[in-house]
């Protein structure tokens, strides 16, 4: 079955990917009635980034980067254990996401520059305050 999700995610459009989902509700709507709901319901939002260009949909479309994050908060608060109260704890999580935004910066994991250049093609948009109308 998972495979079979795997191919609506990883269409290379959004017809492909309804394709897809039909091909996949037609498989499975008897043996996992509630997991097929659950994908139709969803499916809209969760292929929200299929419209992107594919540099951007393959870093967008998981959750990797937030969950390595995630994890690496986690290993640091094993380290402490003990909080002496709420605000040491968000002080070491905002340091951790200073630290990473900081080498995110520098990586450039995502260039911006070529999107904002896609997004003006694609919806005629000369500003960046534009684009808060658009959504």
């Amino acid at each position: 079955m998972a495979t079979h999700a795997k191919r609506i995610f990883q269409a290379n459009d959004i017809a492909e990917a309804r394709a897809q989902l039909a091909a996949f509700v037609a498989r499975f709507a008897k043996t996992a009635p509630r997991t097929v709901a659950c994908l139709e319901e969803g499916f809209e939002d969760a292929l929200s980034v299929i419209v992107l260009p594919e540099k951007y949909r393959k870093r967008l479309r998981t959750t990797n980067m937030q969950e390595r994050l995630n994890g690496e908060i986690r290993r640091r608060e094993r380290v402490i254990r003990i909080f002496p109260n709420t605000g040491s704890a968000l002080r070491l999580a905002g340091a951790l996401l200073a630290e990473h935004n900081e080498v995110w910066a520098e990586r450039h994991y995502l260039d911006m520059d070529e999107f904002h250049e896609w997004l003006a093609t694609r919806y005629s948009v000369t500003t960046l305050d534009n684009v808060v109308s658009l959504s």
